[in-house]
This record gives structure tokens, sequence and C-alpha cells, in this order.
């Protein structure tokens, strides 16, 4: 779902940027619960969650399992505070409208990667496609791929929350 293609206008006096982030969270235990029946529901809840936020959701897409986000956004936006609310108020909505058996959670902690402006196009395509790319790639390579490449020190043990059940039937 591709929402905008222009960057967030500042208002600060002499204050001009182009601030844009991917972002890449998963579900708890990375279970498959996002249903394709109801995820482009999700992405429009999730939207109206930026824009109440007044930041610039541009394309959000994903898989059952996590979802993705490309952001532009203001400079005094604090991402851990944005990404909170964002995950917080979604996983109540699905919780709220009873979408999955049981409780639905979101994995702790989450991705944020900066995007070069001449390279919107291609994360927005990479975005549009995550139903194709995960034919061939799982959630963990993809996000093991996206920590290297972003040059990420990490800490593999503490890296996902895995419950081992990644066929829990999303529908």
């Amino acid at each position: 779902m591709t929402i905008t293609n222009g960057p967030y206008t500042c208002n600060m006096a002499h204050t001009y940027t182009q601030l844009y982030t991917h972002i890449v969270f998963a579900v708890k235990g990375r279970t498959n619960l996002i249903s394709k029946y109801w995820r482009s529901n999700l992405y429009q809840y999730i939207t109206g969650i930026v824009k109440n936020k007044s930041e610039k959701l541009m394309v959000i897409g994903g898989v059952s399992d996590h979802v993705h986000i490309l952001l532009s956004t203001k400079p005094d936006c604090k991402m851990s505070d944005l990404v909170r609310d964002i995950k917080a108020n979604s996983s109540r909505w699905i919780n709220e409208n009873m979408l999955v058996k049981g409780k639905f959670e979101w994995q702790r902690g989450f991705g944020a990667f900066s995007v070069c402006p001449a390279n919107l196009n291609i994360i927005i395509a990479y975005i549009q496609n995550q139903e194709e790319h995960h034919k061939q790639t799982t959630f963990r390579e993809e996000y093991l791929e996206f920590l290297e490449s972003y040059q990420i020190e990490y800490a593999p043990e503490y890296l996902f929350e895995d419950n081992g059940d990644t066929t829990q039937d999303p529908s």
C-alpha cells in the first residue's frame, strides 16, 4: 500500500530536512498471524497512527509474520516512541477486533534503517514486493542481511524471540 511520494516538509525557520526511515518489526515469535484477509485494514490503521503523529507514511507492506514501513519524518521525531505507538495501538486494534485466536503481540524491538532519497523507488518496490521476496527468503535471513549491510553490530542471542512455531494459520 503506497501512501505518498513526497517528503515531510518541516515548518521550522531555516530548517530543511529529508529524513527517510525503513522500519521493520515482526510478530512475537515470528508466528504467521497477519492474515491476508485483514492485512490491508491493518495497514490502513497503522497509516492513521502515523498520520495522527504528524509524520508521513510513504509505503507499508509485509507478509504474515512481519511489517515494513517507509516513513518521511520531521527532525524532532523520536523513532522509538513512534514505533512503540504504532505497535501498541495496532496490536490493541487486532485484539479488540479478535482477528487472531489468543492474544496478538509484536516482538520486542524493531529495525530502523536510513534511506537515501536516491534509493526511495528501490525501497518502495522492495516493500511492495514482500510476498514474492519471501517465497525465497525467510524473515530471519532478510533481517540479518539488513543488519549486515548497514553494518549494525548485534548479539545473535538477543536478536530474535523465537518460540519455534511459525506454522500457525493466519486465517
